[in-house]
């Protein structure tokens, strides 16, 4: 019995960086979650809609901003490549440029503040998940969903729906203080760039078309059929990410793990299994719990069921993601993306205009479903 007790508690130390990864995250979801479907349920649709078309700009800013992308900063601080400062810098400045852009352009400041946040957020997440300081990104990481909650209901009930977008902003601030004691431990050192562009730059590519993916919905959908529909696409879409958490979660813990070379089969196939029983509760519960809670957003109950349906493709695809970033394999994922995100623009201009926000569902589970099957067969193929 001592021996069983003894192996156990063995195990439960050996995954303490996962629990603590996944404690935090889940923590943090279930705080952010709870604020966005708070405000949902106290503003109108067309109000949500435009607060998300707004953070879609800034979320859109960043991608074209972060040349060091998070999973280049990970796999690099993983390898003890002194990359950190080199691409801190390049990606500070162009996210400067980027936040002018959106002050001149849309006169938001809250939105070009915003931008510059969700940068040093990455950013710094690369290079914490990097350095296996899971507990470190954890703290952090819950500081920042913390201050969202607070500080978005403080201006919220103090500035009204226009403070939502800076009390994101200002939830960053710990990670501006980290970030410059982040950028004094290594020095700038562009001959680092030479031999590692193709990986770079592939991943770069990755990110911009893979995130402009899940932010270009938003500018497609506003000017195209309003934010009223944008604001109950937006809540099915938060409401799958919150299904997708555990997955999430998985990824962020295993991708420096497959990077360094090590295996984890078991905790990926437990990870796809608990995707199917989230995925059938999306699908069954959301019609009961939907006009409950939300009643101004019934119109969102068919897309929410609809897009349930994306968990589990969209749980392997970033388990496969995580694989072939892991082994610099980048430019397989880069191509999934670049075959996508076409088909998604396209498909959200053709069929959203005629089926409304069903036919935006459909095309969210289609696209999500070919990536993890185009990854999947390649992985195959290459016996990865």
């Amino acid at each position: 019995m001592d021996n069983y007790w003894n192996n156990f508690l063995q195990k439960i130390t050996k995954q303490k960086d996962l629990a603590s990864i996944g404690f935090s995250n889940i923590v943090g979801g279930a705080i952010s979650g709870i604020f966005w479907l708070y405000l949902a349920s106290m503003i109108n649709p067309e109000s949500y809609g435009e607060i998300h078309y707004f953070i879609g700009i800034a979320g859109l800013a960043q991608i074209v901003s972060l040349i060091g992308t998070t999973d280049t900063l990970t796999v690099y601080t993983a390898k003890n490549v002194k990359i950190q400062s080199t691409l801190f810098f390049i990606s500070i400045i162009a996210a400067a440029i980027s936040a002018l852009a959106i002050t001149i352009i849309f006169y938001r400041f809250d939105a070009a503040l915003l931008a510059l946040g969700y940068v040093i957020f990455e950013l710094l997440n690369g290079v914490l998940l990097g350095k296996k300081l899971f507990v470190k990104y954890s703290k952090f990481f819950l500081i920042q969903k913390i201050l969202t909650l607070t500080l978005g209901l403080g201006l919220y009930y103090t500035l009204g729906v226009d403070g939502i977008i800076l009390a994101i902003a200002l939830s960053f601030i710990p990670y501006f203080v980290l970030f410059i004691s982040e950028f004094r431990e290594t020095k700038i050192d562009f001959s680092l760039l030479v031999p590692r562009k193709g990986f770079i730059v592939n991943n770069y590519v990755l990110a911009l078309i893979g995130g402009s993916g899940s932010q270009i919905d938003k500018l497609i959908i506003a000017p195209l059929l309003g934010f009223a529909l944008l604001g109950n696409y937006s809540l099915a879409l938060q409401i799958i990410t919150v299904m997708l958490m555990i997955s999430a979660i998985v990824y962020k813990y295993l991708l420096p793990q497959d990077a360094s070379g090590k295996s984890n089969k078991t905790l990926k196939k437990a990870t796809v299994l608990i995707s199917i029983g989230i995925s059938i509760l999306g699908i069954l519960l959301s019609p009961v719990v939907i006009p409950e809670l939300f009643p101004k957003y019934v119109e969102a109950i068919d897309a929410i069921q609809i897009m349930s349906i994306a968990v589990v493709p969209g749980t392997i695809t970033l388990l496969y993601t995580s694989k072939l970033l892991g082994s610099e394999k980048s430019r397989f994922v880069l191509i999934s993306k670049a075959i996508s995100l076409p088909m998604f623009v396209t498909g959200f201009i053709i069929l959203g205009p005629i089926f409304g926000i069903i036919g935006l569902a459909s095309v969210f589970v289609f696209t999500v479903t070919f990536e993890a099957s185009f990854l999947f067969s390649i992985s195959k193929i290459k016996k990865l």
